[in-house]
């Protein structure tokens, strides 16, 4: 059995806890190192080698699913860095046809965009110990990004227009070339040039200006800044994020019930959430922000974004009153990074915020966490922030391992059967118990002996490309990323299609 031989040696691998795993085909490794990645440190891999171990499985699959893939995570999984750096390796090794520009004109939806792709080309460009300024561009991205300057208008363009830069707005204008569509945009162009665009009315700018004026006294100066922001949040120019990011701000501001009243109406709007895209954890990170505020407005505020959060989730298609749905959350101590230098959020909060929006779409749920042991924790499920929060306070009392293996067996014990057994994890699992024998795969083929229909969905929120279960079988499933999109997949995979096809149905 010679070729058998050799497929299980191509086939098998190590996760980094050193236990048997299975590798991923370049495509399936491409797809959770991108969705799943901030181009930040995360337990096992620094942001370097993420990036270099993207370049590299770029060159092992098709051009096109790579510029699909680069549109996919910036239109549906709603990340901005990263399809970028796709694009930039995508240029590196592609050429002959416009698919390139294609991609960027897709991809490129905001106009810092532009100048974040050509600082990208500029570091992944340049010689060894060079820092040589940006002169050479692909002519490929040239052109997309020549595209993508006819879509914004001054606006756009000043919001962003920062000198400090390594590549500012101006530098993209004489790098790229864009041609003008009309009078009126030229006219445009050439205030980029002059320096002459016109100072954007934004909470950024408004606070800058208002910071350099002189005040008589420290009640002034409050007073001041407690008028602008209600001026602000009363102008509707204040974006959705912008609004989440300054709760606490505001707050301690001591603006105005009324404007309160108004913040909370637009934070628990589901027109404004639907058309501000923001990932869930987003919502996580302003609710644990303000609820360590001390004001009578917290919980008005707290419960806005509550509403908000099951807005995003009303998407979710979730499983009806006849579906048995475990949920569980990996807590272990290589989850605890966080998901970019300046964010308090790790990938341990992320799993808990996303087993939380799905278990608020199901009716007959379990759900808990695991670390060393398994724990079935009992929740309502209107309260998606409050519980997750409850459930992250909880950190320590399962343990700091990776022992999936014990959601299953807790299942075999207790003869339960499930149709969906969902893990929000890493991946890394191994047995951390004396004697380390035990393994997922294992348990769930005798787990399949209870429930021979069950399915198993491994949602990676990590990205390092190792599987514990071969996952061409059709009852183990595997879907990656932070975004709540990732239960489009799941919808998907229900009707026998999977991640790789969702994205090979995009539109480039």
């Amino acid at each position: 059995m010679k070729f058998d031989s050799i497929l299980k040696e191509r086939d098998s691998s190590k996760n980094h806890e050193g236990a048997d795993a299975f590798a991923m085909t370049p495509e399936m490794e491409l797809y959770t190192a991108v969705v799943t990645s901030s181009l930040s440190d995360l337990n096992y891999e620094k942001s370097d080698e993420r990036t270099d171990r993207i370049a590299r499985l770029v060159g092992k699959v098709s051009p096109e699913f790579v510029a699909k893939l680069a549109v996919y995570a910036r239109t549906e999984m709603h990340l901005r860095s990263i399809p970028l750096l796709l694009l930039v390796e995508l240029a590196k090794v592609h050429n002959g046809d416009d698919l390139v520009s294609r991609a960027v004109e897709k991809t490129v939806l905001r106009a810092d965009e532009i100048m974040e792709l050509l600082m990208c080309y500029q570091w992944r460009n340049a010689s060894e110990g060079s820092a040589k300024k940006l002169n050479k561009l692909s002519r490929q991205i040239q052109n997309g990004l020549g595209r993508a300057f006819n879509r914004f208008d001054e606006y756009q363009f000043a919001k962003y227009d920062r000198d400090k830069l390594a590549v500012t707005l101006r530098d993209a204008l004489f790098l790229v070339h864009p041609k003008a569509k009309d009078e009126s945009q030229q006219a445009l162009f050439d205030k980029i040039v002059n320096r002459q665009l016109e100072v954007p009315y934004t909470w950024e700018t408004e606070l800058s200006a208002l910071g350099q004026e002189q005040f008589d006294s420290d009640e002034s100066r409050a007073d001041a800044f407690r008028l602008k922001w209600e001026e602000l949040v009363n102008s509707g120019k204040l974006g959705y994020m912008a609004l989440m990011r300054n709760l606490r701000n505001m707050v301690q501001a001591n603006i105005s019930a009324d404007a309160i009243k108004a913040v909370t109406e637009i934070l628990s709007d589901a027109g404004q959430v639907a058309k501000s895209k923001q990932l869930p954890f987003r919502y996580l990170s302003a609710y644990r922000e303000i609820e360590r505020v001390n004001s009578v407005y917290v919980n008005a505020i707290m419960t806005a974004l509550e509403t908000a959060v099951k807005h995003s989730a009303s998407n979710i298609e979730g499983f009806g009153w006849n579906t048995r749905v475990l949920l569980a959350s990996d807590v272990s101590g290589s989850m605890m990074m966080p998901v970019s230098r300046n964010s308090t959020v790790q990938c341990y909060d992320i799993g808990l915020l996303l087993s939380m929006l799905l278990k608020s779409r199901c009716s007959q749920v379990v759900s808990g966490i695991f670390g060393d042991e398994w724990k079935v924790v009992n929740m309502p499920t209107d309260n998606i922030l409050m519980s997750t929060s409850r459930l992250r306070r909880m950190e320590g009392e399962v343990g700091y391992s990776t022992n999936g293996y014990k959601v299953i067996e807790w299942l075999i014990s207790n003869k339960m059967e499930m149709d969906k057994v969902m893990m929000f994890t890493d991946l890394q699992m191994w047995d951390s118990s004396y004697g380390g024998n035990m393994h997922i795969r294992t348990s769930w083929k005798r787990y399949k002996q209870i429930a021979p229909d069950a399915k198993l969905y491994l949602f990676d929120l990590a990205g390092y490309g190792q599987s514990p279960l071969r996952l061409e079988k059709d009852d183990v499933c595997l879907i990656a990323g932070w975004s709540d999109r990732v239960f489009d997949v799941m919808s998907a995979i229900e009707k026998g299609a999977d991640a790789l096809s969702l994205i090979n149905q995009t539109n480039v």
